[in-house]
């Protein structure tokens, strides 16, 4: 068994060492990690012990059990997972299906690369100058009758390096997820966020993306999205209309 700190639990322990195959790409997305009892042998710990490692692991998304299959890592091509860091759900849904989150039609107006500002690149620990991806979208929400509205206007920066080859064609022409594209594309697994919401008013440019008048109130949602060991790799803004949609998180 590796070495690792003596003073952390022992699930903990054995915790750290399946992030750290998971993020040197030892089991890929959508791929069976080992058994627990494979898992077991490997780390000489009780098969116990591994599944309270395996538990938190899934817990937290990164895992997915699978009954009589298996455990498998967690990718954003699942149906479940697709629109975990999309919260915006309908008024008269507080669950929308997949096929409700289907009716999304993504456009992407920007997609350059840039000199990271000291803000940004303080945010996803880079130095300032370095070379990010900047992305700006609309999401347009169809209704049931078929009526279209521009709901979320999304300001995204990436750290350049993991994300070479990124641009606007090669976006545009993705008809994936954001997240599934850059996990099957650029072997980039987002697990977490940290986001801070605020009400605002857009501005003249912001309004007319999103259809809206300069006095309405819009929902900024400011998130910072992790890979493997809370390694930051995105920094994304959001202007959420919620005229006819609301904002639903589930607090444990």
């Amino acid at each position: 068994m590796q070495t690792t700190p003596s003073f952390s639990p022992l699930y903990q322990q054995i915790k750290a060492l399946i992030l750290r195959s998971l993020q040197a790409g030892e089991w890929k997305p959508a791929e069976a990690i080992p058994s627990e009892m494979e898992l077991a042998t490997r780390y000489s710990v009780s098969q116990g012990t591994v599944r309270k490692a395996v538990d938190e692991l899934a817990a937290e998304n990164l895992l997915m059990r699978r009954q009589g299959k298996g455990t498998f890592v967690a990718t954003h091509s699942a149906r479940h997972v697709q629109t975990r860091f999309l919260r915006l759900v309908s008024d008269q849904n507080n669950a929308e299906t997949l096929e409700q989150a289907e009716r999304v039609e993504r456009t992407i107006t920007t997609c350059n690369r840039q000199r990271a500002t000291a803000d940004i690149a303080k945010a996803l620990k880079l130095k300032t100058g370095d070379s990010v991806v900047y992305i700006q979208r609309v999401l347009t929400y169809k209704n049931a009758s078929g009526v279209s509205t521009p709901t979320i206007l999304e300001d995204i920066w990436l750290a350049g390096n993991p994300f070479k080859g990124l641009n606007l064609e090669r976006l545009a022409e993705s008809k994936a997820p954001m997240y599934a594209m850059f996990e099957a594309e650029f072997g980039v697994n987002m697990v977490r966020a940290d986001e801070q919401i605020r009400a605002v008013n857009p501005t003249q440019e912001q309004a007319a993306l999103l259809q809206v008048k300069t006095d309405t109130p819009l929902l900024r949602v400011e998130r910072i999205a992790y890979t493997y060991n809370d390694t930051p790799i995105e920094v994304r803004t959001g202007l959420y209309r919620t005229d006819t949609r609301h904002y639903r998180n589930e607090l444990q």
